[in-house]
């Protein structure tokens, strides 16, 4: 037979019976960390310690006060962006491969500051700077639990990859900072809807349909539509996270229907759910990206936007769709016949190429920057300066046993907050599996590093433990917690949480030379190439 808690008045001078349950009856009240102030001052401080980071001597360093790398496309399509009415053309490297969200995000800081490295580089650094304090808000709220919400920060001021990313003018870090807003909106659409469902069964209409409540209106998921498409209009590799990221929302709405103990959840689901679910996470992200070529459809001038009647025949059997869409998806046929022909088959080959099983430990990182010719502020006659985007070790390196954790948890324990870290990270690599042919590089690895980071500020939070009563132990500790007392298990979680994070912060900081282009020895330069990957 089942027990449950009674929770009728207990008579004078008596305790409250009480028995323990298997499984309570509706899930605790529970909707969001409540330490607000606590909550704003650590992310507050983490977030100014990132910006610090990011914009210190953000314009270097450059070729000859030109761009580096892959901002020499980027810096001057987002000034043509500025100046050209909307509308990138870059003929000095032929076809723009890319949508338009990302050059858009980078006139912003060419408005700002002309087109200089401050320029073409300042909406790179307050994107990475918003990425960390996103993630501190995300897992906080997940694990309810501040600390944790600060070592999810504290990994991801650290990360190299992400470092460097957010100080140089390429799209990466933009679709990083679109992707991780999303999932924050659902995960705090998932808090919303489970307390306005608390609240229908509280009132005791949770049986009134079998299906259970409408939700009604959901602002978070539609936010999380809208930055959904964003994150394609920067990159279409966006379009995985919005395949992966409906799956989660429904997820969470059947597990909320389940929860309250709606008779029909499944049909609940299919029923309340899927519609509105599809129209805000598929069809809002597809105007969105739309409507991110404004300028394109607007101006007379740009790339294929009179391909109709040109390239494209008037007649056949989409005649019917206005001209203007046609020519964008020609346009789009055309940027997709350019990133099918870069292909190792194909004899293209590039020195720092990388395979996506290479990103899980940043195996093979990216050099954005080197120069060694005349260069003497290291004290010595021959220096080097470089800018390598890798991602810390520390972190990187524990990907598998951080993986192998999650999905233990999430397939054995049910922890949805590891579900969800997983359905954001795999969504950003296994995509990358099925053409393997094709040119790649770890900078696409970018939108990874925060979930791997919230994945590990996870583990940390199950190593540091709970602190249960006298003579019990919390379902959420880990096993080896068991065998010690209380105070010596939490102190000695508390010591292993605290090396390893030292130790994340004292590898970046080994690292920082080679992330900010810093003068050094060349023979600083070896000792900092660990792995013969990484020359």
């Amino acid at each position: 037979m089942t027990q449950v808690t009674d929770v009728r008045p207990a008579a004078a001078g008596a305790e409250t019976a009480a028995l323990s349950s298997p499984a309570p009856l509706m899930p605790s009240p529970d909707f969001g960390p409540t330490d607000w102030a606590r909550g704003w001052v650590v992310t507050a401080f983490l977030t100014t310690i990132t910006a610090i980071t990011r914009f210190l001597f953000l314009n270097y360093p450059t070729d000859l006060h030109t761009p580096v790398f892959d901002e020499k496309h980027y810096a001057p399509q987002g000034w043509q962006v500025l100046t050209g009415g909307g509308v990138e053309d870059n003929p000095g490297y032929g076809l723009v491969v890319h949508p338009p969200v990302g050059k858009q995000m980078i006139a912003i800081g060419e408005a700002i500051f002309g087109y200089s490295p401050w320029g073409w580089r300042f909406t790179a650094a307050v994107s990475g700077t918003l990425i960390v304090l996103l993630t501190i808000r995300i897992v906080r709220r997940m694990t309810r639990s501040t600390l944790i919400g600060a070592f999810a920060g504290i990994l991801l001021i650290c990360d190299g990859l992400t470092f460097v990313s957010s100080r140089i003018g390429m799209l990466d870090i933009f679709q990083a900072l679109f992707v991780v807003a999303a999932f924050g909106c659902l995960v705090v659409d998932r808090d919303d809807i489970r307390a306005r469902i608390a609240l229908v069964a509280a009132e005791g209409r949770i049986d009134d349909s079998e299906y259970g409540p409408r939700f009604g209106v959901r602002w978070w998921r539609f936010g999380a539509g809208i930055l959904l498409g964003l994150a394609c209009g920067t990159k279409w590799s966006g379009a995985y996270w919005i395949i992966a990221f409906t799956a989660l929302s429904l997820a969470f709405d059947l597990s909320a229907r389940r929860g309250y103990r709606v008779r029909r959840p499944w049909a609940g689901t299919a029923v309340r759910d899927l519609g509105p679910t599809v129209y805000a996470m598929c069809v809002i992200p597809v105007l969105v990206y739309l409507a991110s070529f404004w300028g394109w459809f607007a101006s007379e001038t740009s790339y294929d936007r009179y391909a109709v009647g040109v390239r494209v025949g008037r007649g056949g059997d989409f005649s019917w769709v206005p001209s203007a869409l046609r020519g964008l998806w020609y346009y789009g046929g055309e940027v997709l016949t350019f990133h099918e022909g870069l292909t190792n088959s194909a004899g293209n080959h590039h020195p720092w190429e990388s395979k996506p099983w290479t990103w899980f430990m940043g195996l093979r990182p990216m050099l954005y920057y080197y120069a060694d010719s005349n260069i003497t502020e290291c004290g010595q006659p021959n220096c080097v300066k470089a800018v390598m985007a890798i991602g810390t070790p520390a972190l990187w390196w524990v990907c598998f046993p951080m993986l192998v954790w999650a999905i233990w948890r999430s397939a054995v324990r049910r922890d949805w907050r590891y579900a969800a870290v997983l359905v954001g990270y795999l969504a950003g690599i296994l995509p990358w599996f099925l053409d393997l042919d094709r040119q790649m590089y770890f900078f696409y690895a970018v939108p990874l590093a925060p979930f791997l980071a919230m994945g590990v500020a996870l583990a940390l939070g199950d190593i540091l433990g709970h602190a249960p009563p006298s003579g019990r132990r919390l379902s959420g500790a880990p096993g080896w917690q068991s065998f010690l007392p209380r105070s010596e298990r939490q102190g000695l979680g508390l010591l292993l949480v605290c090396l390893y994070l030292a130790l994340v912060i004292a590898n970046f900081i080994w690292l920082w030379p080679i992330l900010t282009g810093m003068p050094i020895t060349q023979g600083s330069w070896h000792d900092h190439l660990w792995l013969p990957s990484w020359r």
